[in-house]
């Protein structure tokens, strides 16, 4: 496994940067299709897409999952464990996109979207795929490093910044499908269609953030049973 699953990775990586390309190209095509000028203002349509978690999680995943394996195959004749920055960064993603994973597939798996929003190929590869070879990657990935429980809030840093600028940046933008002066990027985050308003989007909040508290302290475990503990 030692020496192919850094290959794994690129495939994974590239297989990710490909779904969010296409995603991201029905985007703007949908947007330049507009018959509204909300609808069809390409900064707007852009910022948003990139301001959807799932996109973010992903982007990052790609980018530390290249990392990962150009670092395995340039050490490839020792075998040292990977080195601290790298396994942060993994635990960061690898939590990142079961989350997503898990997000997804109990709340937003069953959400109507227009026709022709999505690419549905790109929607299962981001959704479904990605998260599943991430958690892979946890259980399997070889030369791994075992961290410290510290680690686990290393990983909530990004969660909350991105938590904080939805919902400041939400009343802020017209919305490009409604034309609606505010935009979320996910329904249970609006408070005029969540039950008890921005009370119950606190609920669903806390409710992710114990998730991903939960999945990385999950990842942290796996890495200390699976690795190597060097400082």
């Amino acid at each position: 496994m030692t020496t192919w699953w850094p290959y794994a990775r690129i495939a994974a990586s590239l297989l990710t940067l490909a779904a969010i390309v296409a995603q991201l190209t029905r985007s703007v095509q949908n947007a330049l299709e507009a018959t509204t000028e909300w609808g069809g203002h390409l900064p707007t349509v852009t910022a948003n897409f990139l301001s959807f978690f799932t996109i973010e999680a992903n982007l990052l995943s790609a980018i530390v999952l290249a990392i990962g394996a150009i670092w395995a195959l340039r050490h490839r004749a020792t075998t040292d464990a990977e080195p601290r920055w790298l396994a942060v960064l993994l635990v960061c993603v690898s939590t990142y996109m079961i989350v997503t994973g898990i997000v997804y597939n109990t709340l937003l798996r069953g959400v109507e979207l227009p026709q022709g929003a999505t690419v549905p190929w790109s929607n299962e590869v981001l959704h479904v795929v990605i998260p599943l070879f991430l958690l892979a990657d946890v259980l399997f990935a070889p030369r791994r490093r075992a961290l410290g429980w510290s680690t686990i809030f290393i990983t909530a840093i990004f969660p909350l910044v991105w938590a904080v600028y939805t919902m400041v940046r939400a009343n802020l933008i017209i919305a490009p499908a409604t034309g609606k002066p505010w935009w979320y990027p996910y329904p249970f985050l609006d408070p005029r269609l969540v039950p008890g308003g921005y009370l119950g989007v606190s609920g669903y909040i806390l409710g992710i953030a114990v998730a991903v508290i939960g999945v990385a302290a999950g990842v942290v475990w796996v890495g200390r049973r699976r690795g190597a503990r060097t400082p």
